[in-house]
């Protein structure tokens, strides 16, 4: 259990997500509801704030019994006996209790002081094994909502929400709730769950803010506010630091800052070996707002636009006009470099495109990437004419995710052409030599990768579901992320293979993956071939550094060798061999 010593420093572990130093206060977000706002209370408000959770919990059980009255009269007993319970949850001496001991201890305000009392509460009922109990939870829910709305709050008080820089703690965060941050004031964050390949940790290390993930504490034995550190090198989170602990931070902040700058400074450099290759760099992007940071970053264009952060607006994809614009501003804001727009990529663990009646059993394997678009054609139609008409403003290229197999790229193919068609008939300019390209993310499609090369331009290879794919583990789960292992034989050489396929027909291979940021790998995907790396822009210039520190001859040699390797093990520790020759300053 975590103490409540003010001046006691806890240290607990997780695993790094993503890499950096944040220090801030903590905000607590448990499961189930949204967390109210949190402010401090002086002691002498103690008694006023337990009024105002007694005048919620009153305003609350007469909202309860009229409903209870009312549907009692439509329905009968029966059926109104669960408002009957709710009112018994608020009468609970001991709840009642409980929290307005937590106002006087905590001295923070009342509805945070409920909800943290409720979640802790909640909590302990999903930990139960009887799954009759654990159905309670969604009754508690709903009263505890509905306290929370009846909180009065007097506008002179003066207090507000925190709208400072924090770290976020929460229990588990989806991908939407982390594409929805305010990361102007988010500094990092931390979760009891997850893995360093999830959906989130990616996006924590593309908006390049430190994260933990699978922390080894309840989130629910964190006091909001606490003061508190995060460690992405090492995977820690640090409660109520000493001065010593923030000083030694503050020297290693310093420290990687300087390193930072001194890479910003070659960022335009060319992108080459030392004896020559070429390979070229680019950004992976979410979200327009990150174009300055492409531009900053010294990227060659853009790898991956992933548009499925389009659905964020909304509950579905925004019109041909709206996605029109957004891919124009795109295409200008990269300065006449090429632009890879990826159409839809929901479901999985992204983002979905719209509420399933049931929950899919297997959503990995199931409606997700170009499935979802070929099943929806008229939001398919929306989206290709929308990149077709853009593309006459800058230099765009369209790729279509999770291709398993021919049929499937044909029937893309054949509907961009339709769109191409529609437009010519229509008047509206666009690009007719627009390049197309398929992802390399499933198995089959490396494999066939040589029945594929010929209808489109490149490939790109997406390591983080064609690692998954082919091992078969869950990147999200972890239970198996010790097997989830980028250098697995089976691995190395599907991604050969896609290499050799591409060459065979003339096109470029890239990598926009998670491997394509991963300096120890650097080497490994040099060595078979890789012509493109697509990465986040805070990482770029890290990459080109890397890159200008390799030797193409010495990364081709490794290669061979591991792909006679029999070992993931191995594989990794030969090509971070060569990476600790090359670059060891670079090596975090």
């Amino acid at each position: 259990m975590v103490k409540t010593a003010q001046d006691e420093e806890l240290i607990f572990t997780g695993i790094p997500a993503s890499p950096g130093i944040a220090v801030a206060p903590i905000h607590v977000i448990a499961r189930g509801f949204s967390a109210p706002e949190i402010y401090e209370i002086p002691e002498g408000q103690v008694a006023e704030e337990q009024s105002r959770f007694r005048n919620a919990v009153d305003i609350t059980k007469k909202q309860l019994s009229d409903l209870q009255n009312r549907l009692e009269s439509l329905a009968g007993n029966s059926e109104s006996e669960i408002f009957e319970a709710h009112v018994m949850l608020l009468e609970d001496k001991s709840l009642i209790d409980r929290v307005m001991s937590a106002i006087e201890k905590r001295q923070q305000n009342a509805e945070y002081a409920f909800y943290a009392v409720m979640q802790n509460f909640l909590e302990a009922m999903r930990r139960i094994p009887d799954a009759y109990l654990r159905e309670r939870t969604a009754d508690i829910e709903d009263v505890s909502q509905r306290v929370l709305r009846n909180f009065q709050i007097d506008e002179d008080s003066g207090h507000k929400a925190p709208d400072g820089t924090h770290i976020l703690l929460a229990y588990d965060l989806s991908p939407s709730d982390t594409a929805s941050m305010n990361r102007r004031h988010l500094l990092g964050f931390v979760t009891e769950q997850g893995s360093v390949n999830s959906h989130t940790a990616i996006l924590a290390r593309s908006f390049g803010i430190p994260a933990v993930v699978g922390l080894e504490v309840s989130v629910i034995q964190v006091t909001a506010l606490t003061p508190a550190v995060i460690d992405g090198y090492s995977g820690k989170l640090i409660l109520n630091p000493t001065p010593e602990t923030l000083e030694k931070y503050a020297i290693l902040a310093a420290e990687k800052q300087k390193q930072s700058n001194e890479l910003d400074a070659r960022k335009n450099e060319a992108t080459e070996t030392n004896d020559g290759r070429v390979i070229t760099l680019s950004a992976n992007i979410e979200f327009l707002e990150e174009l300055h940071q492409v531009r900053e970053s010294g990227a060659k264009g853009v790898g991956l636009y992933r548009t499925e952060f389009l659905l964020l607006n909304g509950n579905e994809m925004p019109d041909e006009n709206e996605q029109e614009a957004a891919y124009q501003r795109v295409a200008k804001a990269v300065d006449g470099e090429i632009v890879i727009i990826r159409t839809l990529d929901a479901g999985g663990d992204k983002l979905p495109i719209e509420p399933l009646t049931e929950p899919e059993p297997n959503p990995f394997l199931g409606w997700r990437g170009i499935r979802v678009s070929l099943s929806r054609p008229a939001m398919f139609r929306d989206q290709l004419r929308a990149i077709l008409r853009a593309s006459a403003h800058g230099k765009l290229a369209v790729m279509f995710p999770l291709v398993s197999g021919l049929s499937e790229l044909l029937r893309a193919r054949e509907m961009l052409n339709r769109c191409m068609d529609e437009l010519s008939s229509e008047g509206i300019a666009f690009n007719e030599k627009i390049p197309v390209g398929v992802m390399i993310e499933v198995p089959s499609a490396a494999v066939c990768a040589d029945l594929l090369a010929p209808h489109v331009d490149f490939f790109s290879i997406g390591t983080n579901d064609l690692i998954q794919y082919t091992v078969a583990v869950d990147r999200v789960n972890p239970h198996v992320a010790d097997l989830y292992r980028p250098t697995h034989p089976a691995v190395i050489r599907l991604i050969k293979r896609t290499v050799e396929a591409g060459e065979s027909q003339g096109i470029w291979t890239g990598v926009c993956g998670e491997m394509a940021g991963d300096i120890r790998l650097t080497p490994l995907l040099l060595g078979l071939g890789v012509e493109e790396l697509s990465v986040s822009p805070k990482t770029l210039p890290k990459v080109g550094q890397v890159i200008r520190s390799l030797n193409y001859g010495q990364c081709h040699a490794l290669a061979e060798n591991a792909l006679r390797e029999s070992r993931s093990q191995r594989i990794l520790d030969m090509s971070l061999e060569l990476a600790k020759r090359c670059y060891p300053d670079l090596l975090d």
